[in-house]
C-alpha cells in the first residue's frame, strides 16, 4: 500500500493509526459498502462530507457511513442559515481527495471539521486514508484533538 499523505500527517503528529485495506468497487463506492468489505461496525465507519455554508463557507462533517447529514442541524450547530453538500465536481480542486477517498487528514486547506457525536460510542474510528481503497483506523480522542474538531447531533 502507498502511504498517503493523510498517513504521513498522522505520523508527523503521533496520532496512532492502523490501516484496512480492501477491493474498490467502481459500481459501489457507498461507506456501508465499505463497511461490509472490511468487516467493520457501519456505526463505526465514518465518512467525511464536505460543505458550504452561506456565512461560514467551507465546513467538513464526519458521520457514519449509513447515516445521511441533516443540512438544517448542522447549518444550526455551525451558526449558518443553511449549508449545502459541494458539488462532487469540486472536491478535488477544494480537498485534493476524489470521492469516496475523502479524509478528513490533510485536505489542501483546514477547514472546520464537526464529527458525529456517536463517536464517543468508539474508543477508535475508521476514517479514508485519503485513497479509495484503504481505510484508517484511528484513535477517536487523538483524532479529534489533530483535526480541532468539534462533536455533535447533525445527522438525520
Amino acid at each position: 500500500m502507498v502511504k498517503t499523505n493523510a498517513m504521513r500527517l498522522l505520523e508527523q503528529a503521533n496520532v496512532n493509526f492502523t490501516t484496512i485495506e480492501y477491493e474498490v468497487d467502481e459500481a459501489n463506492l457507498s461507506g456501508t459498502h465499505v463497511a461490509e468489505q472490511t468487516g467493520q461496525p457501519v456505526e463505526q465507519v465514518f465518512k467525511t462530507l464536505v460543505t458550504k455554508g452561506e456565512k461560514k463557507g467551507y465546513m467538513v462533517f464526519c458521520i457514519p457511513v449509513a447515516e445521511e447529514l441533516n443540512l438544517k442541524k448542522a447549518a444550526n450547530i455551525v451558526g449558518d442559515k443553511k449549508i449545502e453538500l459541494i458539488p462532487v465536481k469540486d472536491l478535488l480542486s477544494l480537498t485534493g481527495y476524489i470521492r469516496g477517498g475523502c479524509s478528513p487528514v490533510g485536505m489542501k486547506k483546514k477547514f472546520p471539521t464537526y464529527i458525529d457525536e456517536t463517536a464517543i460510542l468508539f474508543d477508535e474510528i475508521i476514517i479514508s486514508a485519503g485513497v479509495r481503497g484503504c481505510q484508517m483506523v484511528v484513535n477517536r480522542e487523538q483524532i479529534v484533538n489533530y483535526l480541532e474538531a468539534e462533536l455533535a447531533d447533525f445527522v438525520m
